[in-house]
């Protein structure tokens, strides 16, 4: 069997390099779920000589950083958790693909009202489609979600994202009363339409399910010839 494609990543600008050639990448570090991903090693692995490190809050150096900044220097990458319910990304070329495998040329109605989605899939939705992008507290409010209600929303937000109905769109601080921005960001999503221009669907609309899993199983066993049959389906279509 062949060997895994090797990206040689140091740092932001390298990362995208290599992501813009992958196409598409898992994004939990030291896992690619038997399918590809581009960081290697893990949060509590040894990098190495490598000046890649998880969680030290350096933007240039920390993948987990990487996440949020794509979104907010680029309009070209996806960020959410779109592969086995995870984090991952998709570059613009190979985004009608995905929504291909995984939509076809449906929306969110048509999809809720064969059953394919929850009554708090349409919840969220409903209040994303209405109002445009919202973080994540906001969008709980709106949709009448109490505490309560956690795991139910999670689920559904995650059932969005991994559908491409949803996806990330960037991350907003809070504002005190006199402006500043205070405490953690909180992750912003907006419907995959309010993020991506008309072309990308109509592109997808040109692309049949079938031709959509070829291209991307092809894609995948360039990057990995030893990608993990099973896997590599669940990977496509998401589910």
């Amino acid at each position: 069997m062949g060997e895994i494609m090797e990206h040689i990543i140091y740092d932001f600008k390298s990362f995208v390099a290599a992501l813009q050639s992958a196409g598409f990448s898992v994004a939990s570090g030291g896992n690619d779920e038997g399918v590809f991903g581009l960081i290697k090693h893990g949060w509590d692995d040894d990098p190495g000589d490598s000046p890649v490190r998880w969680h030290t809050g350096d933007p240039d150096t920390d993948p987990w950083e990487w996440r949020m900044r794509v979104l907010d220097e680029r309009d070209d990458i996806a960020y959410a958790k779109m592969f086995f319910r995870k984090g991952g990304y998709i570059t613009r070329e190979w985004y009608p693909y995905f929504l291909a495998a995984r939509r076809g040329a449906r929306g969110f109605d048509e999809e809720y009202a064969d059953g394919a989605y929850s009554r708090e899939c349409k919840r969220v939705y409903d209040v994303l489609r209405q109002s445009g992008a919202l973080p994540l507290e906001e969008i709980k409010a709106r949709a009448l979600f109490t505490k309560e209600d956690k795991s139910r929303f999670d689920r559904a937000l995650t059932d969005l994202q991994t559908g491409l109905f949803v996806t990330i769109s960037g991350r907003r601080h809070k504002l005190s009363q006199t402006g500043e921005e205070y405490g953690w960001a909180s992750a912003m999503y907006c419907t995959a339409e309010d993020f991506w221009p008309s072309e990308v669907f109509a592109q997808a609309a040109k692309i049949s399910a079938e031709d959509a899993q070829s291209a991307i199983t092809a894609r995948v066993y360039a990057l990995n010839p030893n990608a993990n049959a099973k896997k590599v389906v669940k990977f496509i279509f998401g589910r």
